[in-house]
């Protein structure tokens, strides 16, 4: 993988993981979230 790749694959994960940390507690939960939840999700996204 090069590193323009890399760097798009973690360009990703930080843009998801950002967009899900900042929802409320209420709102991770209305979409089946928890918290310790977002950097797994987020490394499956990118």
């Amino acid at each position: 993988m090069n590193i323009a790749t890399r760097f798009q694959k973690w360009r990703s994960y930080r843009r998801t993981y950002n967009e899900l940390a900042r929802l409320s507690s209420r709102e991770l939960e209305d979409l089946g979230i928890n918290r310790g939840d977002i950097a797994s999700i987020a490394r499956r996204v990118s």
